[in-house]
């Protein structure tokens, strides 16, 4: 009797034992198919990772959006033909233009965009949440002293062929009396006193714009032991083109931009803001930034299609777009002229830039 318990005991132990094994074995091959398919599939959703269904693009405003949106538009054809020859599949490419630059900065953030064409202050501010993947580069100008007299006596500026990886902001003065006052001086080899440029009237952008802000605040402290918050008349604009309206109006005397920004506003000076004159004629330097690293391709950390090989994809695929004609002309509407393989430490001497920055507003 205690035998065949003992019997019927060992029975049901090793039955156990072998249902066990059985089903060990039959999950084995899942587990190996399933990790062989994750080298297409996103997590386990079992959709292939190189089918997106929509890739989003988001722009910082530094021009008029809805030219930034005319100009791009080509780019969705573009980008997914050429991720197409990366092996990726998208179905939908939107692209849109931030309200603000900290609004595409936080959009990367959030996940809530994929890919952003932001400067290297915004990438700076908001690395914890966006990886850089390329950085533009630009034709050289044909001025690029540090000098802001030089700029005046070499009128107007050139684009020339080489590429440059850096570009600066110059403080330029217009037409109004006191623009003129203070291009006069400076014009004369004389230095700029604080009382000079906190008795004028300036436009400058967001705080997280290199060219617009970071910098231009970096040369007043350097020089002058101020920062654009002590500027007793200041506003902030919401694209360049704004900037430039409000001096061709003589509403403010200074604007900071990038140092091509009169290239670009050239016609629209006499054109759309009524100058008599040209651009090149009505304005004048008064001071000149360290160079600043160009604009990013930025990629969300967050998102959540975003995976290595999607960036090494979307490298090439931007590389490759700005060789060709019409790449050309969509990525003009920045002055892009090419992209090149980015690091972050490429951006250390921003995030320097955003340390100042902070701790003059603490």
């Amino acid at each position: 009797m205690l035998f065949t318990l003992f019997t019927l005991v060992m029975v049901l132990i090793a039955g156990c034992g072998t249902s066990n094994s059985s089903q060990q074995n039959t999950s084995s091959p899942s587990s190996s198919s399933s990790g062989a398919d994750n080298n297409e599939t996103s997590g386990d959703t079992g959709i292939n990772s190189k089918d997106i269904e929509k890739l989003r693009i988001s722009f910082v405003p530094s021009k008029d959006p809805e030219d930034i949106i005319t100009a791009t538009d080509p780019l969705k054809d573009l980008l997914k033909n050429q991720l197409a020859t990366e092996g990726f599949n998208v179905g939908e490419i939107s692209i849109d233009v931030g309200t603000t630059y900290e609004a595409v900065g936080e959009a990367l953030t959030a996940g809530t965009t994929d890919i952003g064409f932001v400067p290297g202050g915004t990438y700076a501010l908001y690395d914890d949440g966006a990886d850089v993947i390329l950085t533009a580069t630009r034709a050289g100008l044909s001025n690029d002293s540090e000098l802001a007299k030089d700029w005046n006596d070499n009128k107007p500026t050139e684009p020339t062929t080489d590429q440059a990886t850096y570009y600066r902001s110059l403080f330029i003065a217009g037409p109004s009396a006191k623009g003129q006052a203070l291009a006069e001086k400076v014009n004369n080899g004389e230095n700029l006193t604080w009382e000079d440029v906190n008795d004028a009237n300036w436009a400058v952008m967001s705080t997280s714009s290199s060219a617009g802000y970071i910098y231009p605040t970096l040369w007043l402290q350097e020089n002058l032991n101020k920062s654009i918050t002590d500027l007793a008349h200041v506003v902030t604009s919401d694209s360049y083109g704004s900037s430039f309206a409000r001096l061709a109006a003589e509403q403010v005397d200074v604007v900071v931009a990038f140092a091509d920004a009169r290239r670009d506003y050239n016609e629209q000076w006499t054109n759309e803001f009524s100058r008599p004159g040209s651009i090149w004629d009505e304005t004048n330097v008064i001071a000149v930034t360290d160079g600043i690293y160009n604009d990013t391709i930025s990629v969300s950390k967050n998102s959540p299609i975003m995976t290595d090989d999607l960036k090494k994809a979307l490298q090439n695929a931007f590389i490759s777009i700005a060789q060709t004609e019409e790449g050309k002309k969509v990525i003009a509407v920045y002055s892009h002229e090419g992209y090149q393989v980015a690091q972050s430490s490429d951006y250390d001497a921003e995030r320097k830039a955003q340390d100042i920055i902070r701790e003059m507003k603490n």
